[in-house]
Protein backbone atom coordinates (compact mmCIF):
# COMPACT_ATOMS: atom_id res chain seq x y z
CA UNK A 1 0.00 0.00 0.00
CA UNK A 2 2.60 2.49 0.98
CA UNK A 3 4.16 1.39 -2.39
CA UNK A 4 1.64 2.59 -4.54
CA UNK A 5 1.04 6.12 -2.73
CA UNK A 6 4.96 6.73 -3.11
CA UNK A 7 4.25 5.55 -7.06
CA UNK A 8 1.45 8.22 -6.97
CA UNK A 9 3.43 10.86 -5.46
CA UNK A 10 6.32 10.48 -7.78
CA UNK A 11 3.96 10.74 -10.97
CA UNK A 12 1.80 13.82 -9.46
CA UNK A 13 5.49 15.42 -8.74
CA UNK A 14 6.36 14.70 -12.18
CA UNK A 15 3.41 16.09 -13.47
CA UNK A 16 3.84 19.39 -11.26
CA UNK A 17 8.05 19.43 -12.64
CA UNK A 18 6.34 19.52 -16.42
CA UNK A 19 4.08 21.96 -15.81
CA UNK A 20 6.66 24.08 -13.89
CA UNK A 21 8.92 23.50 -16.84
CA UNK A 22 6.09 24.30 -19.70
CA UNK A 23 5.94 27.64 -18.11
CA UNK A 24 9.25 28.85 -17.16
CA UNK A 25 10.11 31.71 -19.85
CA UNK A 26 13.07 32.62 -17.75
CA UNK A 27 16.30 33.39 -18.84
CA UNK A 28 19.59 31.50 -17.39
CA UNK A 29 23.21 31.98 -16.87
CA UNK A 30 24.77 31.16 -20.24
CA UNK A 31 28.38 29.38 -19.00
CA UNK A 32 31.65 31.09 -20.69
CA UNK A 33 32.89 29.08 -23.25
CA UNK A 34 36.11 27.80 -22.79
CA UNK A 35 37.88 27.62 -26.59
CA UNK A 36 39.80 24.59 -27.48
CA UNK A 37 43.53 24.72 -27.14
CA UNK A 38 43.84 23.51 -30.98
CA UNK A 39 41.18 22.89 -33.88
CA UNK A 40 41.02 18.93 -34.32
CA UNK A 41 40.92 19.03 -38.30
CA UNK A 42 41.28 14.86 -37.90
CA UNK A 43 37.61 14.70 -37.06
CA UNK A 44 34.58 15.89 -39.57
CA UNK A 45 32.03 17.71 -38.08
CA UNK A 46 28.24 18.09 -39.42
CA UNK A 47 26.92 22.07 -39.06
CA UNK A 48 23.02 23.55 -39.51
CA UNK A 49 22.76 26.78 -41.00
CA UNK A 50 19.59 28.70 -40.50
CA UNK A 51 19.06 32.02 -42.62
CA UNK A 52 16.38 33.61 -43.65
CA UNK A 53 15.80 34.60 -47.60
CA UNK A 54 12.38 36.09 -49.14
CA UNK A 55 12.52 35.58 -53.18
CA UNK A 56 16.19 37.32 -53.95
CA UNK A 57 17.68 34.34 -55.41
CA UNK A 58 21.19 36.36 -54.92
CA UNK A 59 21.25 35.98 -51.60
CA UNK A 60 20.88 32.54 -51.66
CA UNK A 61 23.51 32.19 -53.85
CA UNK A 62 26.07 33.86 -52.07
CA UNK A 63 25.28 31.43 -48.73
CA UNK A 64 25.80 29.06 -50.98
CA UNK A 65 29.07 30.23 -52.61
CA UNK A 66 30.27 31.56 -49.40
CA UNK A 67 29.69 27.43 -47.68
CA UNK A 68 31.71 26.18 -50.54
CA UNK A 69 34.66 28.49 -50.05
CA UNK A 70 34.78 27.57 -46.63
CA UNK A 71 34.68 24.01 -46.57
CA UNK A 72 37.43 24.22 -49.50
CA UNK A 73 39.52 25.96 -46.69
CA UNK A 74 37.88 23.41 -43.87
CA UNK A 75 37.29 20.19 -45.62
CA UNK A 76 36.71 18.27 -42.22
CA UNK A 77 33.29 20.45 -41.36
CA UNK A 78 30.21 20.03 -43.47
CA UNK A 79 27.59 23.18 -43.35
CA UNK A 80 23.73 22.23 -44.32
CA UNK A 81 22.00 25.31 -45.08
CA UNK A 82 17.53 25.49 -44.10
CA UNK A 83 16.50 28.58 -45.82
CA UNK A 84 13.40 30.54 -44.66
CA UNK A 85 11.20 32.73 -45.86
CA UNK A 86 11.02 35.09 -42.51
CA UNK A 87 12.86 35.81 -38.96
CA UNK A 88 9.76 34.78 -36.97
CA UNK A 89 9.36 31.61 -38.51
CA UNK A 90 13.26 30.94 -37.60
CA UNK A 91 12.24 32.40 -33.81
CA UNK A 92 9.49 29.93 -33.16
CA UNK A 93 11.75 26.76 -34.67
CA UNK A 94 14.59 27.39 -32.78
CA UNK A 95 12.54 28.13 -29.73
CA UNK A 96 10.71 24.64 -30.36
CA UNK A 97 14.05 22.71 -30.72
CA UNK A 98 15.51 24.23 -27.79
CA UNK A 99 12.83 21.62 -25.71
CA UNK A 100 14.54 19.03 -27.63
CA UNK A 101 18.16 19.59 -27.73
CA UNK A 102 18.17 20.41 -31.60
CA UNK A 103 19.01 23.64 -32.29
CA UNK A 104 21.34 24.64 -35.14
CA UNK A 105 24.80 25.29 -35.08
CA UNK A 106 24.31 28.64 -36.05
CA UNK A 107 21.32 31.12 -36.86
CA UNK A 108 21.15 34.59 -38.44
CA UNK A 109 18.44 36.21 -36.17
CA UNK A 110 18.14 39.77 -34.01
CA UNK A 111 18.88 40.06 -30.82
CA UNK A 112 15.75 40.59 -29.59
CA UNK A 113 14.90 37.14 -30.34
CA UNK A 114 18.36 36.04 -29.12
CA UNK A 115 17.30 37.25 -25.37
CA UNK A 116 14.27 34.48 -25.64
CA UNK A 117 16.67 31.99 -26.84
CA UNK A 118 18.32 32.18 -23.17
CA UNK A 119 15.86 29.73 -21.62
CA UNK A 120 18.23 27.19 -20.67
CA UNK A 121 21.25 26.44 -19.49
CA UNK A 122 24.47 26.98 -22.02
CA UNK A 123 22.06 27.33 -25.09
CA UNK A 124 23.43 30.41 -27.00
CA UNK A 125 27.40 30.85 -26.60
CA UNK A 126 28.75 34.04 -25.12
CA UNK A 127 31.65 34.89 -27.65
CA UNK A 128 33.38 37.09 -25.72
CA UNK A 129 36.12 34.72 -25.19
CA UNK A 130 35.74 33.51 -28.94
CA UNK A 131 36.25 37.64 -29.96
CA UNK A 132 39.63 37.30 -28.18
CA UNK A 133 41.11 34.07 -28.51
CA UNK A 134 44.76 34.69 -30.44
CA UNK A 135 44.48 31.64 -32.32
CA UNK A 136 40.92 31.20 -33.46
CA UNK A 137 39.35 34.94 -32.29
CA UNK A 138 38.74 37.75 -34.41
CA UNK A 139 41.97 37.93 -36.67
CA UNK A 140 43.00 35.13 -35.26
CA UNK A 141 46.74 33.58 -35.97
CA UNK A 142 45.04 29.95 -36.97
CA UNK A 143 42.23 31.38 -39.14
CA UNK A 144 42.39 30.42 -42.41
CA UNK A 145 40.91 33.07 -44.17
CA UNK A 146 40.84 36.99 -43.45
CA UNK A 147 38.95 37.34 -40.35
CA UNK A 148 38.26 41.11 -39.14
CA UNK A 149 39.62 41.81 -36.09
CA UNK A 150 37.35 43.32 -33.29
CA UNK A 151 38.19 46.72 -33.79
CA UNK A 152 37.29 46.47 -36.96
CA UNK A 153 33.22 45.76 -36.73
CA UNK A 154 30.99 49.01 -36.82
CA UNK A 155 31.34 50.14 -32.99
CA UNK A 156 27.86 50.96 -33.07
CA UNK A 157 26.30 47.60 -34.82
CA UNK A 158 28.20 45.56 -32.44
CA UNK A 159 26.80 46.97 -29.62
CA UNK A 160 23.49 46.08 -30.77
CA UNK A 161 24.73 42.27 -29.95
CA UNK A 162 25.93 43.02 -26.43
CA UNK A 163 23.18 41.76 -23.71
CA UNK A 164 23.14 41.30 -20.51
CA UNK A 165 26.97 41.54 -19.56
CA UNK A 166 28.31 39.62 -22.76
CA UNK A 167 28.46 39.41 -26.79
CA UNK A 168 25.79 36.59 -27.70
CA UNK A 169 26.14 37.93 -31.51
CA UNK A 170 27.77 39.33 -34.46
CA UNK A 171 26.31 41.71 -36.55
CA UNK A 172 25.75 40.29 -40.29
CA UNK A 173 24.16 42.88 -42.18
CA UNK A 174 22.54 46.38 -41.02
CA UNK A 175 19.46 48.54 -42.81
CA UNK A 176 17.59 51.24 -41.81
CA UNK A 177 14.40 52.50 -43.01
CA UNK A 178 13.57 55.15 -45.77
CA UNK A 179 10.99 56.87 -47.89
CA UNK A 180 10.86 55.85 -51.59
CA UNK A 181 8.87 58.62 -53.53
CA UNK A 182 7.52 59.54 -56.52
CA UNK A 183 8.81 61.99 -56.95
CA UNK A 184 6.65 63.36 -60.87
CA UNK A 185 3.56 62.86 -58.34
CA UNK A 186 5.15 65.15 -55.43
CA UNK A 187 5.99 68.04 -58.10
CA UNK A 188 2.67 67.56 -60.00
CA UNK A 189 1.38 68.52 -56.25
CA UNK A 190 3.50 71.72 -56.48
CA UNK A 191 5.87 70.61 -54.25
CA UNK A 192 9.46 70.09 -53.73
CA UNK A 193 10.88 67.03 -51.75
CA UNK A 194 13.23 68.55 -49.10
CA UNK A 195 16.73 66.46 -48.21
CA UNK A 196 15.08 65.63 -44.88
CA UNK A 197 10.93 65.00 -45.03
CA UNK A 198 9.35 66.10 -41.99
CA UNK A 199 6.18 64.69 -40.45
CA UNK A 200 4.26 67.97 -41.45
CA UNK A 201 5.58 67.53 -45.17
CA UNK A 202 4.61 63.91 -45.57
CA UNK A 203 0.70 64.14 -44.14
CA UNK A 204 0.18 67.98 -45.92
CA UNK A 205 1.52 66.16 -49.39
CA UNK A 206 -0.71 62.79 -48.23
CA UNK A 207 -3.35 65.04 -48.05
CA UNK A 208 -3.10 66.56 -51.17
CA UNK A 209 -2.60 63.99 -53.21
CA UNK A 210 -6.08 62.08 -51.67
CA UNK A 211 -8.55 64.50 -53.55
CA UNK A 212 -10.96 62.79 -55.67
CA UNK A 213 -12.95 64.34 -59.15
CA UNK A 214 -16.50 64.32 -58.66
CA UNK A 215 -16.61 60.79 -60.55
CA UNK A 216 -14.58 59.42 -57.18
CA UNK A 217 -11.58 59.12 -58.93
CA UNK A 218 -8.47 60.63 -57.56
CA UNK A 219 -7.09 63.81 -59.02
CA UNK A 220 -3.70 62.76 -58.91
CA UNK A 221 -3.54 59.61 -61.20
CA UNK A 222 -6.70 60.01 -62.22
CA UNK A 223 -7.96 55.92 -61.30
CA UNK A 224 -10.01 54.22 -58.53
CA UNK A 225 -6.91 53.42 -56.67
CA UNK A 226 -4.56 55.57 -54.68
CA UNK A 227 -3.03 54.95 -51.33
CA UNK A 228 -0.71 58.38 -50.55
CA UNK A 229 1.54 57.16 -47.86
CA UNK A 230 2.17 53.56 -46.55
CA UNK A 231 4.37 52.24 -43.80
CA UNK A 232 5.48 48.94 -43.78
CA UNK A 233 6.27 48.01 -40.39
CA UNK A 234 4.19 50.12 -38.26
CA UNK A 235 6.16 49.00 -35.32
CA UNK A 236 8.94 51.10 -36.07
CA UNK A 237 7.04 53.74 -37.20
CA UNK A 238 5.52 54.02 -33.66
CA UNK A 239 9.46 53.46 -32.17
CA UNK A 240 10.70 56.36 -34.51
CA UNK A 241 8.17 58.65 -33.57
CA UNK A 242 8.22 58.23 -30.10
CA UNK A 243 12.07 58.39 -30.23
CA UNK A 244 11.94 61.47 -32.28
CA UNK A 245 9.80 63.38 -30.30
CA UNK A 246 11.92 62.61 -26.83
CA UNK A 247 9.05 60.23 -25.39
CA UNK A 248 8.72 57.13 -23.95
CA UNK A 249 8.51 53.83 -25.21
CA UNK A 250 11.19 51.82 -22.65
CA UNK A 251 13.63 51.41 -20.42
CA UNK A 252 17.23 49.66 -20.60
CA UNK A 253 15.56 47.71 -17.81
CA UNK A 254 12.56 46.63 -19.34
CA UNK A 255 9.98 49.48 -17.78
CA UNK A 256 7.36 49.45 -20.36
CA UNK A 257 6.23 53.28 -21.40
CA UNK A 258 4.06 53.14 -24.53
CA UNK A 259 1.21 53.89 -23.06
CA UNK A 260 1.63 57.98 -22.22
CA UNK A 261 -0.12 61.03 -24.18
CA UNK A 262 2.51 61.47 -26.93
CA UNK A 263 1.49 57.55 -28.05
CA UNK A 264 -2.39 58.57 -27.78
CA UNK A 265 -1.40 61.85 -30.17
CA UNK A 266 0.54 59.53 -32.45
CA UNK A 267 -2.56 57.52 -32.72
CA UNK A 268 -4.91 60.73 -33.14
CA UNK A 269 -3.22 61.65 -35.85
CA UNK A 270 -2.82 57.92 -37.44
CA UNK A 271 -6.70 58.17 -37.27
CA UNK A 272 -7.57 61.84 -39.05
CA UNK A 273 -5.21 61.24 -42.11
CA UNK A 274 -6.69 57.35 -42.19
CA UNK A 275 -9.88 59.05 -42.12
CA UNK A 276 -9.60 60.94 -45.14
CA UNK A 277 -7.64 58.35 -47.33
CA UNK A 278 -4.98 59.27 -47.19
CA UNK A 279 -2.50 56.82 -44.61
CA UNK A 280 -2.55 53.14 -44.71
CA UNK A 281 -0.33 50.23 -43.64
CA UNK A 282 1.33 47.05 -45.32
CA UNK A 283 -0.64 44.73 -43.37
CA UNK A 284 -3.88 46.10 -44.27
CA UNK A 285 -3.63 47.32 -47.47
CA UNK A 286 -0.70 45.11 -48.98
CA UNK A 287 3.17 45.73 -49.98
CA UNK A 288 3.80 49.33 -50.27
CA UNK A 289 6.36 48.87 -53.43
CA UNK A 290 3.51 47.19 -55.36
CA UNK A 291 1.43 50.32 -54.75
CA UNK A 292 4.42 52.54 -55.26
CA UNK A 293 5.59 50.90 -58.91
CA UNK A 294 2.34 51.00 -60.24
CA UNK A 295 1.24 54.82 -59.65
CA UNK A 296 -0.84 54.14 -56.83
CA UNK A 297 1.45 55.67 -54.03
CA UNK A 298 3.15 58.78 -53.27
CA UNK A 299 4.99 58.08 -50.16
CA UNK A 300 6.33 53.99 -49.30
CA UNK A 301 7.87 53.35 -46.69
CA UNK A 302 10.17 50.13 -46.08
CA UNK A 303 13.33 48.65 -44.99
CA UNK A 304 16.67 49.83 -47.13
CA UNK A 305 16.49 45.80 -47.30
CA UNK A 306 13.69 46.27 -49.91
CA UNK A 307 15.28 48.94 -52.05
CA UNK A 308 15.43 46.34 -54.98
CA UNK A 309 11.77 46.36 -55.20
CA UNK A 310 11.18 49.65 -55.55
CA UNK A 311 10.60 51.92 -58.57
CA UNK A 312 9.85 51.62 -62.20
CA UNK A 313 13.00 49.95 -63.44
CA UNK A 314 13.60 47.54 -60.33
CA UNK A 315 15.20 44.78 -60.55
CA UNK A 316 12.29 43.08 -58.23
CA UNK A 317 8.84 43.48 -58.38
CA UNK A 318 5.96 41.57 -57.85
CA UNK A 319 3.32 42.99 -60.32
CA UNK A 320 2.68 42.56 -64.18
CA UNK A 321 4.73 44.89 -66.36
CA UNK A 322 2.03 46.08 -67.87
CA UNK A 323 0.83 47.56 -64.89
CA UNK A 324 4.31 49.42 -63.61
CA UNK A 325 4.32 53.34 -63.97
CA UNK A 326 6.67 55.04 -65.38
CA UNK A 327 8.04 57.64 -62.52
CA UNK A 328 11.32 59.22 -60.94
CA UNK A 329 11.94 57.57 -57.67
CA UNK A 330 13.56 59.64 -54.92
CA UNK A 331 15.11 57.89 -51.74
CA UNK A 332 15.00 59.98 -48.40
CA UNK A 333 15.18 59.14 -44.43
CA UNK A 334 11.84 58.34 -42.54
CA UNK A 335 9.77 61.42 -41.89
CA UNK A 336 11.43 63.47 -38.49
CA UNK A 337 9.87 66.05 -36.31
CA UNK A 338 13.10 67.72 -35.70
CA UNK A 339 15.33 67.93 -39.37
CA UNK A 340 18.10 69.78 -38.04
CA UNK A 341 18.57 66.13 -35.71
CA UNK A 342 16.96 63.19 -37.49
CA UNK A 343 16.94 60.15 -35.48
CA UNK A 344 16.16 56.50 -37.34
CA UNK A 345 16.07 53.22 -36.21
CA UNK A 346 19.15 50.70 -36.88
CA UNK A 347 18.21 46.97 -37.82
CA UNK A 348 19.06 44.40 -39.38
CA UNK A 349 20.59 40.48 -38.56
CA UNK A 350 22.87 39.24 -36.63
CA UNK A 351 24.42 35.73 -36.50
CA UNK A 352 24.68 33.51 -32.94
CA UNK A 353 26.15 30.19 -32.23
CA UNK A 354 24.34 27.55 -30.02
CA UNK A 355 25.69 25.51 -27.83
CA UNK A 356 26.65 22.31 -27.78
CA UNK A 357 28.25 19.56 -25.85
CA UNK A 358 31.16 18.77 -27.90
CA UNK A 359 33.52 21.79 -27.46
CA UNK A 360 35.38 20.97 -31.19
CA UNK A 361 31.99 21.54 -32.76
CA UNK A 362 31.31 24.88 -31.48
CA UNK A 363 34.83 26.28 -32.30
CA UNK A 364 33.98 24.68 -35.94
CA UNK A 365 30.22 27.03 -35.55
CA UNK A 366 32.50 29.85 -34.52
CA UNK A 367 34.93 29.55 -37.68
CA UNK A 368 31.83 29.73 -39.74
CA UNK A 369 30.69 32.38 -38.11
CA UNK A 370 33.88 34.62 -38.85
CA UNK A 371 33.76 33.76 -42.60
CA UNK A 372 30.45 35.30 -42.76
CA UNK A 373 32.40 38.45 -41.89
CA UNK A 374 34.72 38.31 -44.51
CA UNK A 375 34.79 41.12 -47.39
CA UNK A 376 33.98 38.50 -49.64
CA UNK A 377 31.04 37.24 -47.92
CA UNK A 378 29.70 40.88 -46.44
CA UNK A 379 30.30 43.16 -50.10
CA UNK A 380 28.52 40.20 -52.37
CA UNK A 381 25.55 40.05 -49.61
CA UNK A 382 25.60 44.04 -49.08
CA UNK A 383 25.41 44.50 -52.91
CA UNK A 384 22.10 42.46 -53.30
CA UNK A 385 20.16 44.88 -51.15
CA UNK A 386 20.28 48.33 -49.39
CA UNK A 387 22.59 46.66 -46.90
CA UNK A 388 25.18 47.69 -45.76
CA UNK A 389 28.48 45.58 -44.40
CA UNK A 390 28.98 45.42 -40.67
CA UNK A 391 32.52 45.90 -41.14
CA UNK A 392 34.91 48.97 -41.46
CA UNK A 393 37.11 46.55 -43.67
CA UNK A 394 34.29 46.10 -46.18
CA UNK A 395 33.38 49.69 -46.02
CA UNK A 396 36.45 50.96 -46.94
CA UNK A 397 37.65 48.18 -49.22
CA UNK A 398 38.62 49.58 -52.81
CA UNK A 399 35.88 46.92 -54.17
CA UNK A 400 32.70 48.34 -52.05
CA UNK A 401 33.84 52.21 -52.69
CA UNK A 402 34.27 51.27 -56.55
CA UNK A 403 30.21 49.72 -55.73
CA UNK A 404 28.99 52.86 -54.00
CA UNK A 405 30.46 55.11 -56.88
CA UNK A 406 29.22 53.33 -59.94
CA UNK A 407 25.32 54.32 -58.93
CA UNK A 408 22.71 54.26 -61.82
CA UNK A 409 25.00 52.06 -64.60
CA UNK A 410 22.54 49.52 -64.27
CA UNK A 411 19.03 48.50 -63.31
CA UNK A 412 20.64 45.11 -61.15
CA UNK A 413 23.88 45.44 -59.35
CA UNK A 414 24.16 48.98 -59.88
CA UNK A 415 20.47 50.25 -59.36
CA UNK A 416 20.36 53.46 -58.48
CA UNK A 417 17.70 53.22 -55.70
CA UNK A 418 19.35 50.62 -54.31
CA UNK A 419 22.73 52.18 -53.69
CA UNK A 420 20.98 55.51 -53.03
CA UNK A 421 19.26 53.45 -49.81
CA UNK A 422 22.96 52.35 -48.61
CA UNK A 423 24.34 55.68 -49.01
CA UNK A 424 21.68 56.56 -47.07
CA UNK A 425 22.40 54.44 -43.94
CA UNK A 426 26.46 55.55 -44.39
CA UNK A 427 25.83 58.99 -44.08
CA UNK A 428 23.21 58.85 -41.58
CA UNK A 429 25.66 56.34 -39.16
CA UNK A 430 25.35 58.93 -36.03
CA UNK A 431 21.76 59.63 -36.30
CA UNK A 432 20.79 56.01 -35.72
CA UNK A 433 19.44 54.18 -32.83
CA UNK A 434 18.51 51.11 -31.40
CA UNK A 435 15.90 49.69 -28.89
CA UNK A 436 16.64 48.04 -25.60
CA UNK A 437 16.62 44.36 -25.42
CA UNK A 438 15.31 42.81 -22.66
CA UNK A 439 12.58 40.93 -20.86
CA UNK A 440 9.55 41.24 -23.25
CA UNK A 441 10.86 43.46 -25.59
CA UNK A 442 9.68 41.14 -28.44
CA UNK A 443 6.28 41.46 -27.46
CA UNK A 444 6.56 45.17 -26.87
CA UNK A 445 7.89 46.24 -30.46
CA UNK A 446 4.55 44.06 -31.70
CA UNK A 447 2.54 45.98 -29.24
CA UNK A 448 3.99 49.23 -30.86
CA UNK A 449 2.85 48.35 -34.02
CA UNK A 450 -0.34 46.82 -33.55
CA UNK A 451 -1.82 50.55 -31.49
CA UNK A 452 -1.33 51.61 -34.97
CA UNK A 453 -2.75 48.85 -37.15
CA UNK A 454 -5.53 48.83 -34.55
CA UNK A 455 -6.69 52.53 -34.80
CA UNK A 456 -6.05 52.25 -38.57
CA UNK A 457 -8.77 49.08 -39.26
CA UNK A 458 -11.11 51.37 -36.55
CA UNK A 459 -10.91 54.32 -38.68
CA UNK A 460 -11.19 52.24 -41.78
CA UNK A 461 -14.75 50.33 -40.01
CA UNK A 462 -15.95 53.75 -39.65
CA UNK A 463 -15.85 53.10 -35.55
CA UNK A 464 -15.30 56.35 -33.29
CA UNK A 465 -12.04 56.67 -32.31
CA UNK A 466 -12.13 58.76 -29.04
CA UNK A 467 -10.88 58.73 -25.53
CA UNK A 468 -13.13 55.90 -24.39
CA UNK A 469 -11.59 53.82 -27.59
CA UNK A 470 -8.30 54.80 -26.58
CA UNK A 471 -8.11 53.29 -22.89
CA UNK A 472 -10.35 50.44 -24.16
CA UNK A 473 -7.52 49.86 -26.54
CA UNK A 474 -4.39 50.47 -24.18
CA UNK A 475 -5.99 47.51 -21.72
CA UNK A 476 -6.47 45.28 -25.10
CA UNK A 477 -2.98 45.54 -26.02
CA UNK A 478 -1.31 45.22 -22.92
CA UNK A 479 -3.36 42.06 -22.40
CA UNK A 480 -2.98 40.51 -25.73
CA UNK A 481 0.99 40.92 -25.50
CA UNK A 482 0.95 40.13 -21.21
CA UNK A 483 2.62 43.50 -20.87
CA UNK A 484 2.35 43.51 -17.25
CA UNK A 485 4.29 40.18 -16.78
CA UNK A 486 7.26 41.06 -18.32
CA UNK A 487 10.05 43.12 -16.06
CA UNK A 488 13.66 43.86 -16.67
CA UNK A 489 16.97 41.10 -16.72
CA UNK A 490 17.13 41.69 -12.98
CA UNK A 491 13.78 39.86 -12.91
CA UNK A 492 15.29 36.75 -14.68
CA UNK A 493 12.57 36.68 -17.19
CA UNK A 494 12.47 36.72 -20.80
CA UNK A 495 9.78 36.74 -23.25
CA UNK A 496 9.11 33.78 -25.09
CA UNK A 497 6.06 35.30 -26.64
CA UNK A 498 3.14 33.21 -27.60
CA UNK A 499 4.33 29.33 -27.74
CA UNK A 500 4.54 27.92 -31.16
CA UNK A 501 2.26 25.33 -31.80
CA UNK A 502 4.79 22.34 -32.58
CA UNK A 503 5.56 23.24 -28.38
CA UNK A 504 1.62 23.23 -27.88
CA UNK A 505 1.11 19.78 -29.30
CA UNK A 506 4.09 18.22 -27.39
CA UNK A 507 3.14 19.77 -24.24
CA UNK A 508 -0.72 18.47 -24.43
CA UNK A 509 0.67 15.19 -25.64
CA UNK A 510 3.17 14.91 -22.86
CA UNK A 511 0.47 15.97 -19.92
CA UNK A 512 -2.31 13.33 -21.51
CA UNK A 513 0.22 10.34 -20.96
CA UNK A 514 0.92 11.79 -17.75
CA UNK A 515 -2.69 11.70 -16.91
CA UNK A 516 -2.87 8.37 -17.89
CA UNK A 517 -0.11 7.58 -15.86
CA UNK A 518 -1.74 8.99 -12.93
CA UNK A 519 -5.32 7.04 -14.02
CA UNK A 520 -3.31 3.73 -14.02
CA UNK A 521 -1.81 3.93 -10.83
CA UNK A 522 -4.75 4.58 -9.26
CA UNK A 523 -7.03 1.94 -10.55
CA UNK A 524 -3.64 0.05 -9.57
CA UNK A 525 -3.72 1.46 -5.94
CA UNK A 526 -7.83 0.31 -5.98
CA UNK A 527 -7.36 -2.95 -7.01
CA UNK A 528 -4.80 -3.38 -4.19
CA UNK A 529 -6.78 -2.17 -1.48
CA UNK A 530 -9.34 -5.08 -2.89
CA UNK A 531 -7.20 -7.28 -2.83
CA UNK A 532 -5.91 -6.67 0.59
CA UNK A 533 -9.60 -6.58 1.97
CA UNK A 534 -10.29 -10.59 0.67
CA UNK A 535 -6.92 -12.01 2.21
CA UNK A 536 -7.93 -10.34 5.64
Amino acid sequence: MKRHGKKLAAAALGVLCLILLSGCHGSKEQAAFTVPEESDTSRQYELTFWAKNDTNINQTEIYKQAIADFQELYPNITVNLRLYTNYGDIYNDVITNISTGTTPNVCITYPDHIATYMTGDNVVVPLDELFTDEKYGLAGSEVLFDSPSQNEIVPEFLEECYMAGHYYAVPYMRSTEACYINKDYVEALGYTIPDILTWEFIWEVSEAAAEKNADGTFKLNGGEVLLPFIYKSTDNMMIQMLQQLGAGYSTEKGDIQIFNDTTEEILYTVAAHTKSGAFSTFSISGYPANFLNAGQCVFAIDSTAGATWMGSDAPLVDIAEVSLADFETEVRPVPQFDPEHPQMISQGPSVCVFNKEDPQEVLASWLFTQYLLTNEVQIAYAQTEGYVPVTLKAQNSEEYQDYLSREGEDDNTYYDVKIKASKLLLDHMDDTFTTPVFNGSVSLRNAAGQLIEEVTKSTRRKETVDDAYMGNLYAEIQALYHLNEFGGPSEGKVDLGPLPGTAKILLAALTFAWVCILLYLAVSVQKSKKKEKRNI
